[in-house]
């Protein structure tokens, strides 16, 4: 699937020129001089539409609501400059009552990023939570409802349609039926930049620093910038630039893909406290990688099951839709790992330090005994941060009841 991407981007791009040409063809055989405006409009250079639109869906990937926001109070002002007869009817994202509040819900967020860097994480982290829901919103309204609307790829101006029915062709509207047709590949080059995007934000609700989360939001407002002002300087270089940014975003759209499963999970079982109305079940938990191994990436979402011969194997199916692959666990003792947000399965192999395989969801929190019994495992041990408050909860313990300092002398003499 993703081998098929760039082919379409390169069409994508290579189309608006495609279309000029075919129509300067069709012109020099015809009799007739195509005119140089259409409905007053005048005629566009060879692929500017398609050069307009890769950056205008680019920049729209990168912050849905923002980008759709401000393409809106656009065209609604300059609509609203013309006289009262030459305006036209304007799209619904190009509506007041959709483009006002869709700006000041971004300004809500601005300010608190600004602001919430001062605030502790324990109360900006819901805000942070509320922000990645509803990028995920205005991501799936934008796809939807917006890229099939702006996507022109051939421009008018070519006038494709009538030169084409000079030649022989029937009279259609070419110029609305081959971008209908580039739809597709507008929404997969959408898809595509907007996951990447939001793996921003799913990093930000993992990080607890919020100086990494303001860094990581100002990364973001950086290269929404740049496809602005490099489409502002020229259109062309704009949409080489918003090129570049897609064929990156495609070379990481796997991590990102994976980053997005295993973040919107994560989110659900905090907000939900998923955990108190949870049970494990007999067999075939869901849970990610936690490191690359056996052929799968990290965080690869798939379930555990023992098998009928007590061997334990990892079912997945990559991408969650393709064939579903099996992979053995490697031999060694199996335990799993109390840690202080999540469960894990680690595996200890000749008395070398256990190795993390799986990362259980939240929801499996405080059922770590359960989990070993299902999977017949060796027992539960804590881990990471657990471990180490633990550690320091019982040597202050022993501090303050004098155990601790005479265990320590013993242990010295």
């Amino acid at each position: 699937m993703k081998k098929l991407i760039i082919p379409l981007v390169t069409v994508f791009l290579v189309a608006g020129l495609a279309a000029q040409v075919l129509g300067a063809s069709a012109t020099a055989s015809s009799k007739e001089q195509a005119p140089t405006k259409v409905e007053g409009k005048a005629k566009l250079p060879p692929g500017y539409e398609a050069a307009e639109t890769l950056s205008l869906i680019t920049g729209v990937a990168i912050s849905p609501l923002l980008g759709v926001g401000a393409v809106g109070c656009y065209q609604w002002m300059k609509n609203a400059g013309k006289p009262k007869e030459e305006r036209q009817p304007l799209h619904w994202y190009a509506q007041p009552w959709f483009w006002i509040p869709a700006l000041l819900v971004v300004a809500l967020v601005f300010l608190k990023d600004t602001l919430g860097t001062a605030a502790p994480t324990v109360l900006k982290k819901p805000m942070d939570v509320a922000e990645a829901v509803e990028n995920k919103v205005s991501g799936l309204i934008a796809a939807g409802a917006f890229v099939p609307l702006v996507t022109q790829v051939f421009p008018e101006a070519a006038g494709t349609g009538a030169q084409l029915s000079g030649l022989g062709f029937a009279a259609l509207d070419m110029h609305g039926v081959l971008n209908a047709l580039m739809v597709p590949v507008a929404m997969a080059v959408f898809f595509i930049v907007w996951l990447a995007s939001h793996a921003i934000n799913m990093l930000i609700l993992i990080s607890p620093f919020n100086t990494v989360d303001m860094a990581l939001k100002s990364f973001r407002m950086f290269l929404l910038s740049l496809v602005a002002t490099t489409h502002w300087i020229n259109p062309y270089l704009g949409a080489l630039f918003a090129l570049g940014l897609v064929v990156i975003c495609y070379f990481i759209a796997g991590w990102s893909f994976r980053l997005l499963v295993m973040g919107s999970q994560f989110v659900w079982d905090y907000v939900t406290f998923r955990r108190l109305r949870f049970l494990p079940r007999s067999n075939g938990n869901w849970m990610f990688t936690a490191r690359a191994w056996g052929g799968m990436p990290v965080r690869t979402l798939g379930r555990l099951v023992l098998g009928g011969d007590g061997k334990l194997q990892f079912e997945y199916r990559p991408w969650l839709f393709l064939p579903k692959k099996v992979v053995r666990l490697p031999e060694g003792t199996v335990w799993v790992g109390r840690g202080l947000f999540y469960p894990e399965i680690l595996v200890e192999q000749g008395g070398e330090e256990p190795q993390s395989l799986f990362i259980l969801p939240p929801r499996y929190r405080t059922h770590e005994e359960d989990v070993c019994r299902v999977y017949q495992l060796k027992g539960v041990r804590d881990i990471g941060l657990l471990r180490g408050f633990k550690m320091i909860w019982a040597w202050c313990k022993g501090l303050v009841s004098g155990k601790g300092r005479a265990g320590h002398a013993t242990a010295a003499a």
